[in-house]
């Protein structure tokens, strides 16, 4: 009689061994759910050509993504949501009047050149979407720095920073008293400025959304705000009459848009707690730098400090890794 005791096998693969419940078709169709209020308010300040800027940029990027992954001979992505994300994001960074072969041409380099040139979603060291934008900055300045009047408030044809920088520019008294009224006008998104990022209201809604789902953490979202706060706190304090109030700080450009949607994007920024919060104190300090200068040729920071950060997110990475457990 054999009383020999079975041999079980047990076949390890990679890591990780553990599954969320999660994909990322699930994240990025969270992520589009949690734009939809800023998608809402863009529609409503700047009327048609919200829609037109929104449909050809989200398009444009589902196409090329089908013809880089086409030509490449590799699996279709578009079931995963990412090409329609960087699409939102980048018409959200656009001008309401911006031409719509522009935009399509930001679109394309925004995927084959800063997302599929690397391999794909997972690979690309950079946010797409802002490469998207400073492609288009530098290529087309004039278009992409011209602004047109809301559909609501029409006195203005600048964007309040913009008229900020001139000022400092010229030795003229700032503009903008900050009063109760103003000040609603600009949290409730009644401005000149990009499609999606005037409504600081509809973004904090939506970025609560994704703070729900456990897609994004506070850390980097929080450091980054403080940081521009705290910036212009000092500012305010050393020289009232060059620097303006912290909540116009807080409240115009793209500073919530790239804070809660572009600065949390899980594959260029840190993987750490410690990381993600030195990632949002180095994009708060180099926005506000980039704001604040008066020699300066841009009168917004954001999206050139999250990429200049995306280039620092190895090292980051690498200096808030966890030690090995029984390692010194």
């Amino acid at each position: 009689m054999n009383t020999a005791v079975p041999q079980t096998k047990i076949v390890a693969g990679t890591s990780p061994h553990l599954h969320a419940g999660s994909s990322v078709s699930r994240i990025m169709l969270d992520v589009l759910l949690a734009l939809a209020p800023a998608m809402a308010a863009a529609v409503w300040f700047f009327g048609w050509n919200a829609v037109r800027l929104v449909a050809i940029c989200v398009v444009s990027c589902l196409a090329a993504e089908w013809l880089c992954r086409r030509a490449m001979k590799r699996d279709n992505t578009l079931g995963d949501f990412s090409a329609a994300v960087t699409g939102l994001l980048l018409a959200f960074n656009l001008p309401p009047a911006l031409p719509g072969w522009m935009a399509a041409a930001g679109s394309f380099f925004a995927i084959a050149v800063a997302k599929q040139v690397f391999g794909g979603i997972g690979y690309n060291p950079f946010n797409p979407a802002l490469i998207g934008r400073v492609f288009l900055l530098i290529s087309f300045t004039g278009p992409m720095t011209t602004w047109t009047a809301s559909i609501i408030d029409a006195t203005t044809c600048a964007t309040p920073l913009g008229m900020v920088k001139e000022a400092l520019k010229a030795g003229e008294a700032l503009p903008f008293a900050m009063n109760p009224a103003r000040t609603w006008d600009f949290f409730v998104g009644n401005m000149n400025g990009c499609l999606g990022e005037t409504s600081a209201l509809a973004l904090l809604l939506g970025a609560g959304y994704l703070l729900w789902r456990r897609v994004i953490s506070w850390h980097t979202p929080v450091a980054y705000l403080a940081t521009v706060a705290a910036y212009a706190a000092i500012l305010r304090a050393v020289n009232p009459a060059a620097a303006m109030p912290v909540h116009f700080h807080l409240l115009t450009g793209g500073l919530v848009l790239g804070a809660c949607f572009m600065a949390t994007d899980m594959v260029t920024t840190p993987v750490t707690r410690s990381g993600r919060l030195i990632f949002g104190v180095g994009c708060g300090l180099l926005t506000m730098l980039i704001r604040t200068v008066k020699s300066g040729a841009y009168p917004e920071g954001v999206s050139f400090a999250i990429l200049i950060m995306n280039a620092f997110t190895p090292l980051i990475n690498r200096a808030t890794r966890p030690k090995v457990f029984g390692q010194k």
